[in-house]
């Protein structure tokens, strides 16, 4: 996989360079300042090195010269791979291209026994059926949907599927070929896991605002594979478990499907499609770590993302993850228990508030110069979007799980596990 990218402040191209093979010279299209390599051993990864490029080349020696950061190649283990049948599910809206592009990368994947369900949410015309449809393939299932929301998109296809194992991504991404194969790797290595996650890479970093988005977001979580559990709690994490980005992202992340359910899969009223625009990925591994779980982070699995690539689209992606925000945390304060346990995590939560503020201002000049102000807007917009949404969402029969509580039905509420029938090809 490669494509455009950059640094801070000057465009850059990514690619991927796997150690095991002779180094050769690096060339690329003109424009591009650097090179950000995806380094592998064997395609399993081991970091990511950024070079200088001159003239659009960067030689051995350049190339060299960064890969000694990394250690020895030596260090690195294969991520461990399996053939128990993955489900993926891509919940989509109004977005045929990007689908078509995200499909044809699930569809090389190179795992034997992978089927994929797209569910159409709340659609104005036929071009994500169509999009489906073109792909020619027996494996993908289409599902039309009449709510709308990225969190009911996923919990029709998780009452859908009929694998042990659901993986789910977004329409804006490109998986890795092994990628699914290292998730259910990950949880044949270990058979405790509910819940696994992996890195997400920006795809592109060519314009300035998806250089910012790249910083401001932080969606790589590194490669050092992490196991979560209420048990052992994470040292570097003081407001465990309440901790945005922590445990992944729901653009890289795969379950157990009996786990996921048991919990009332995802929280409808939060996410994409919803006033609370964000937060539902969080407030769903959150609560898999409240009842239990054990969640892990596979760094093998990994997967590109399509950054917003215009000052407009980066704008109002900063603000629905603040409103996001905001509503899980209004999650969190209307939970009883879930709200004793976070009171004594309060100074902890400040201080990664800021952290996140710095993060943002140093993340390059395409941010936005409101950001702090659109920040504290949104946190203090998503309460009221949360309680908005909740009532509309119970109203319609969707599914409000509890943040601490029972186990629920293996069905998730307002979906039937009914098969849809495939398309023809």
């Amino acid at each position: 996989m490669s494509g455009n990218c950059a640094t801070a402040d000057a465009a850059t191209w990514v690619g991927e360079l796997d150690r095991l093979l002779p180094l050769r010279d690096l060339r690329v299209g003109p424009g591009f300042h650097a090179a950000r390599l995806l380094v592998t051993v064997g395609g399993s990864p081991q970091g990511q090195v950024t070079v200088p490029l001159r003239g659009g080349r960067a030689t051995v020696a350049d190339l060299e010269a960064a890969l000694i950061t990394l250690g020895s190649p030596e260090l690195v283990a294969p991520a461990p791979v399996a053939t128990d049948p993955v489900t993926v599910v891509i919940a989509t809206r109004n977005r045929p291209a990007s689908l078509s592009r995200c499909l044809a990368a699930v569809l090389a994947s190179d795992h034997p026994a992978l089927s994929v369900i797209v569910v159409d949410n709340d659609p104005d015309d036929e071009l994500t059926r169509d999009a489906v449809q073109a792909t020619g393939s027996p494996r993908v299932r289409y599902v039309r949907e009449p709510r709308r929301g990225a969190s009911v998109g996923r919990n029709r296809g998780l009452a859908e599927a009929r694998t042990e194992l659901v993986a789910f991504t977004d329409d804006d991404t490109e998986v890795d070929p092994a990628w699914a194969s290292r998730l259910a790797g990950a949880f044949a290595a270990d058979p405790e896991l509910a819940c696994v996650s992996g890195p997400v890479l920006a795809a592109r970093l060519g314009s300035a605002e998806e250089r910012a988005a790249d910083v401001a977001l932080a969606w790589n979580k590194g490669f050092t594979a992490r196991r979560f559990s209420l048990d052992d709690p994470p040292a570097d994490s003081p407001i465990f478990p309440f901790a945005p980005g922590l445990f992944g992202i729901g653009a890289n992340l795969a379950v157990r499907a009996a786990a996921a359910r048991s919990v009332g899969g995802f929280d409808e009223a939060m996410g994409p499609g919803t006033p609370t625009h964000g937060g539902e990925d969080c407030e769903f591994l959150v609560r898999m770590i409240l009842a239990g779980n054990i969640l892990g982070y596979a760094p093998g699995a990994y997967l590109w993302h399509h950054h917003r690539p215009d000052q407009d689209a980066l704008r109002a992606q900063l603000e629905g993850y603040a409103v996001g925000l905001g509503s899980f945390l209004a999650k969190v304060a209307l939970s009883p228990e879930g709200r004793a346990v976070a009171l004594r995590r309060l100074p902890a939560a400040l201080a990664r508030l800021r952290h996140i503020s710095a993060r943002e201002a140093g993340a390059g000049d395409a941010i936005p110069n409101d950001a702090d102000q659109t920040r504290t807007r949104g946190l203090l917009t998503g309460p009221r979007a949360y309680l908005r949404s909740r009532r509309a969402v119970r109203r319609a029969g969707g599914a409000v799980p509890p943040l601490i509580g029972r186990s629920l039905p293996v069905v998730v509420p307002g979906h039937t596990a009914e098969r849809t029938p495939v398309i023809p090809a």
